[in-house]
């Protein structure tokens, strides 16, 4: 059962990875050090991978508030910035 806010998986798996994506690229930008360059690098195709799924992740959010099975941004207590309380 789904409370106020709650996620579907899908979104819970694209708040993941956007979040790895946000950090990753923000270390890159303040160190130049790309983490999942250093843990996935020497494996190209699982490297690219990995940054598809964080764009289709980013499309994902998009339109979060097209998810029938979720409650994030829809009515009452959602469409904020928070996918947990709306707000």
């Amino acid at each position: 059962m789904q409370g106020k806010g709650s996620m579907c998986g899908v979104h819970v798996v694209a708040w993941v990875l956007l979040i790895i994506g946000g950090l990753n690229w923000g270390l890159v930008g303040a160190f130049d050090l790309n983490i999942v360059e250093l843990v996935l690098g020497g494996v190209p195709w699982l490297l690219d991978l990995t940054y598809i799924l964080i764009g289709l992740s980013a499309v994902a959010m998009l339109f979060c508030k097209s998810c029938k099975k979720c409650k994030v941004g829809k009515g009452k207590g959602g469409g904020g910035l928070c996918p947990h309380c709306g707000k």
